[in-house]
């Protein structure tokens, strides 16, 4: 039988390789809890194509 919980995967895309223009793309998958956290997630990630660490928000 199949876990009914409030835990749902999400996928974190970065927002400043977006505007950079640059080809490729950073994300993440995480997972977080529907109940507690209602609002989108912003994490601080690492972007391996633009060497530093930046702010992925939550898509979809």
């Amino acid at each position: 039988m199949a876990k009914k919980g409030n835990r749902v995967q999400v996928i974190l895309e970065c927002t400043e390789h977006k505007a950079t223009g640059q080809p490729g793309m950073s994300r993440y998958i995480t997972t977080k809890n529907r109940k507690n956290t209602t609002e989108r997630l912003e994490l601080k990630k690492y972007n391996s194509i633009l060497k530093k660490y930046t702010v992925h928000k939550e898509i979809k």
